[in-house]
């Protein structure tokens, strides 16, 4: 079965920073686009950034500059890189991945990490 597992988040002052990471396991033949979503209270889930499979990279207006979207395929491991933290990036984040496993194509989350941004 698979699983995509994040960690990182906690509790930063603004301007800090985190990384978080979203490590995959199972039975997995390869990973497609990965995708990292956040959530704040009361609003809906935004994309924040995104990665394809050969690397290419888009990011939402709010953190260009940022933060920084990678991966590691070898690690079936993608990353969030959050520089220059504001009170508004808190919300609760999640990785998404398209996943090439023994069931065959599937669209996955992990669980969501907590991200808070306060002095």
């Amino acid at each position: 079965q698979v699983q995509l597992v994040e960690s990182g988040g906690g509790l930063v002052q603004p301007g800090g920073s985190l990384r978080l990471s979203c490590a995959a396991s199972g039975i997995i033949f390869s990973i497609g686009a990965t995708g990292w979503y956040r959530q704040a209270p009361g609003k809906e889930r935004e994309l924040v950034a995104g990665i394809s499979d050969n690397g290419i990279t888009n990011s939402v207006d709010s953190v260009k500059g940022r933060f920084t979207i990678s991966r590691d395929n070898a690690k079936r491991t993608s990353y969030l890189q959050m520089n220059s933290l504001k009170p508004e990036d808190t919300a609760v984040y999640y990785c998404n991945a398209e996943v090439y496993s023994g069931s065959g194509r599937g669209d996955y989350w992990g669980q969501g990490t907590q991200v808070t941004v306060s002095s």
